[in-house]
């Protein structure tokens, strides 16, 4: 599924015009799932947190049992190689990923003979404070290690957050909250989220049921250098339909306000303001 119109594929050690095919049928990713990726961003000509980005999808290939194969250091040179192809002022998602080749003697896992590796650079506009959402409750939960590779971005456990979605979209709500193992909010279906309450902050604590996310961990970040603290902790239902404002964190809009859970209403308030200033002041800022 391509997000934007404009796209640049890396593969096959050049840089191709369009969204090149890249894997065949009968590689083990195709057919048996065994895909990782990770999601940058180039906005206002940085590139927030890249590095990191490249590092985490050599770690997820890891947590699949993938060889990684390009060094994160090698995937930044070639991310800023491709990124010469669009206008500077375009806003371009970044996607380097991974997928296994040939399965093993073992059946169903993947070898780690060879692994595909490709970057896909799309134009995708960064969403402003006026782009919000609204949340609902899903009776799909985030999986547990012991069921799958939570401790990875890959493709195959995209399907369940797919499920969420639909449900939500279904409902009318733009996206779903939703549970951990134990009953527990752990995210939304797409991104992890925080809530505010008497000017305190909050987000639940990375428990191994979803990915504590790169600009998660950024606005956290940033709102510690201002003194402000964010509780990780166990949050409930409950407490986000107590909540003074809620917001959804991840790269590819960096921040979401949510403006309603179920028929909780909120604001767009003062603390998502602000954490969107503080992130969009880092970024620029070359730190």
């Amino acid at each position: 599924m391509a997000f934007g119109k404009t796209i640049r594929t890396w593969f096959d050690g050049t840089w191709h015009d369009g969204d090149q095919p890249i894997m065949r049928a009968a590689d083990h990713g195709m057919w048996q799932g065994s895909s990782v990726f990770d999601g940058a961003r180039r906005f206002e000509g940085v590139t927030p947190d890249l590095d990191r980005h490249c590092a985490r999808v050599n770690r997820s290939a890891e947590a699949l049992m993938l060889r990684p194969t390009v060094d994160p250091a090698r995937m930044v040179d070639l991310i800023h190689e491709g990124l010469e192809g669009f206008a500077p002022d375009a806003a371009i998602y970044i996607r380097p990923m991974y997928w296994a080749i040939h399965g093993s003697d073992v059946g169903v896992a993947p070898s780690q003979e060879e692994t595909g590796f490709a970057i896909c650079l799309e134009e995708v506009p960064m969403h402003s404070m006026s782009d919000t959402t609204t949340l609902t409750t899903t009776r799909f939960r985030r999986p547990v290690l012991e069921d799958a590779v939570c401790d990875a971005k890959a493709g195959c456990l995209y399907p369940n957050n797919a499920r969420m979605l639909v449900e939500a979209r279904s409902k009318g709500f733009g996206n779903a909250l939703a549970a951990d193992a134990m009953g527990n909010v752990a995210e939304s279906a797409t991104s992890n989220v925080f809530m505010a309450k008497d000017g305190e902050i909050f987000t639940p604590i990375a428990n191994g049921t979803f990915l504590a996310g790169i600009t998660r961990a950024r606005h956290i970040a940033n709102l510690a250098r201002e003194g402000q603290r964010v509780h990780e902790t166990v949050l409930t239902f409950d407490d986000f339909r107590d909540a003074d404002e809620v917001f959804l964190s991840g790269n590819l809009t960096k921040v979401t306000p949510v403006t309603a859970f179920d028929d909780r209403q909120y604001q767009v308030g003062p603390v998502t303001r602000r954490v969107r200033e503080m992130y969009w002041d880092w970024a620029l800022s070359g730190a």
